[in-house]
């Protein structure tokens, strides 16, 4: 699948509030890495556009589909495609799956170039 069609089930609406900096928590899970599961995890700090709650579990549908090498792939993906729907301010990606007795988890994070709100993200959970 390629990268237009993959955004595509990204749905959008404007933020209610674009003054306002405030978190966004999302999650999804996957079937990934052949009959396993990856699980995803968004938080993000809006901008002028918010994600549609129930557009991440199609897009995780979606990506899904195609063969990936790793997490770490999935994750830059998810990384890449928010930023290029959704533009937030700040965001962070958690993929994460379970390898029989170990685990497997990759965090990436990105923000806008000048925004920061070291009081908002202080408040958040650590990796």
């Amino acid at each position: 699948m390629n990268p237009k069609e993959r955004r595509e089930h990204l749905a959008t609406e404007p933020n209610p509030d674009a003054r306002l900096d405030y978190v966004v928590s999302l999650n999804g899970q996957a079937p990934l890495m052949g009959s396993g599961h990856a699980r995803a995890a968004l938080l993000y700090v809006p901008d002028k556009l918010i994600l549609k709650a129930g557009s991440l579990a199609r897009y995780l549908e979606a990506l899904a589909e195609a063969p990936w090498e790793s997490l770490e792939a999935v994750a830059v993906t998810v990384r890449d495609d928010i930023n290029n729907e959704v533009v937030p301010r700040w965001l962070q990606i958690t993929v994460s799956a379970p390898a029989g007795e170990h685990s497997h988890g990759v965090m990436l994070e990105d923000r806008q170039p000048r925004w920061d709100n070291p009081a908002l993200l202080s408040r958040l959970r650590r990796y």
